[in-house]
């Protein structure tokens, strides 16, 4: 079914049809609501460039990907991200253009996006603490959302985002009410602000029981499987080996479970583990009871929620920035028991 036959069938205008599928505040909210039924019925879906032509609008959202080795985008679960972003533009009508770049050339990138109006709005990913990037693209003018915050900037901008802090402070005093007292922190680049957070609730949860930080059982790299792995090696060589890991991702949580098994260990028992983002589409903890007790935050989710929060910018701009801050949830799992005995 095309426009014309959609107008013909609800006995209106193409005009009319048209504003009310691209949010024009003119179209009252009840034949909004009768067009989108009527076009969700026939699988009515506008031609993007039409669509474009009639709103002034590129129809698409930019992510600019740095090509980093070390780059946190690297691992599985910015697909997740990307998949759940998806869906929300699709519903939306816009399309998803991923630019991967150089980290030097991102500034480019930007501003190459911002001159040709290929794109109506920007996600960021993966801020650091003080990141240039969101000066940037303030200076540019394009509407922008940021996946996480940077917390040493104070201007403000908007963002979706996991209280890093909380979750991490709540799991740490999850392995305390447990017994244990050697905990190592297995944590991502510190020099990301989602990282930092998550150090900052680690430090929190020790410093409320009264117990000195132990920088020989704190741990920042890039988050692979063999991160976690060399982490339990070496950790579990000291003369005070650590009863529990505190992971910042289920991909190096992978890694401590193998060591751990490799070592005659049972995770669970004589080592416990939790760690976070573990609720991805294709790589599950577990069926019925998860393997890894764990804070769980959806990935994808996330991605919908961000794209939806973007594309409220664009439709209605407005001064004041949008944001969301979600919490994770703990998840008790295999992964997880009281401290061993002395």
């Amino acid at each position: 079914m095309n426009l014309k036959e959609l107008a013909a069938h609800l006995n209106l205008s193409q005009t009319t049809v048209s504003r009310a599928l691209n949010g024009f505040p003119e179209v009252s909210e009840a034949t909004r609501r009768r067009v989108a039924a009527a076009a969700e019925q026939y699988n009515y879906r506008p031609n993007t460039r039409a669509k474009a032509l009639a709103t002034g609008r590129a129809m698409a959202i930019g992510h600019v990907i740095p090509l980093s080795s070390q780059h946190e985008m690297v691992n599985p679960i910015f697909g997740d991200f990307i998949a759940g972003a998806g869906e929300s533009y699709a519903r939306a009508g816009y399309d998803m253009i991923l630019s991967l770049v150089e980290d030097s050339e991102q500034e480019k990138a930007y501003r190459e996006m911002a001159a040709k109006r290929n794109v109506d709005g920007i996600v960021l990913h993966a801020p650091r603490m003080s990141d240039p990037r969101i000066d940037l693209l303030r200076s540019i003018g394009l509407p922008f959302a940021v996946h996480g915050r940077a917390s040493d900037l104070e201007a403000p901008y908007s963002w979706l985002d996991v209280n890093n802090k909380s979750a991490f402070d709540r799991a740490t005093q999850f392995l305390l009410d447990l017994g244990h007292r050697r905990i190592c922190l297995v944590n991502g680049l510190e020099s990301m602000d989602f990282a930092w957070r998550r150090r900052a609730g680690y430090e929190a949860a020790l410093s409320s029981r009264g117990l000195p930080l132990d920088p020989a059982l704190m741990y920042a790299e890039e988050m692979t499987e063999s991160y976690g792995y060399r982490t339990v090696v070496a950790t579990q060589a000291l003369e005070n080996p650590p009863t529990a890991y505190l992971v910042s991702s289920i991909i190096p949580a992978m890694g401590v479970r193998r060591a751990i098994e490799d070592t005659g260990r049972r995770m669970g028992r004589e080592i416990s583990v939790i760690t976070h983002d573990d609720d991805l589409s294709y790589l599950r903890n577990g069926d019925e009871v998860p393997q890894f007790t764990a804070t769980r935050s959806s990935v994808q989710e996330a991605g919908r929620q961000l794209a939806n929060l973007l594309l409220e910018q664009i439709r209605s701009p407005t001064e004041t920035p949008l944001t969301r801050l979600l919490e994770a949830h703990l998840t008790v799992g295999r992964s997880t028991g009281p401290a061993p005995t002395p």
